[in-house]
């Protein structure tokens, strides 16, 4: 099941152009990890998601479930 997080990386792979092997590599991470992020994984280590996130700026943090369900 896709997820928020998922879908926002893969969007922000494609706009910078990246490949997923490329991103993998700039990032530190196996491309495996990479595939099992874009494809919504539920059980990842967060220190990982973090590492592949920073390339763009971004980290992971806690949101309080209201704000989701006033996003969807």
């Amino acid at each position: 099941m896709k997820s928020l997080l998922s879908a926002t990386l893969k969007t922000l792979r494609k706009e910078h152009g990246l490949t997923q092997e490329d991103l993998a590599m700039k990032c530190g991470v196996g491309i495996n990890f990479v595939r099992q992020l874009e494809q919504g994984k539920p059980t990842l280590r967060m220190d990982k998601v973090n590492q592949v996130l920073s390339l763009f700026g971004y980290e992971l943090a806690p949101v309080r479930t209201e704000e989701l369900n006033e996003k969807s």
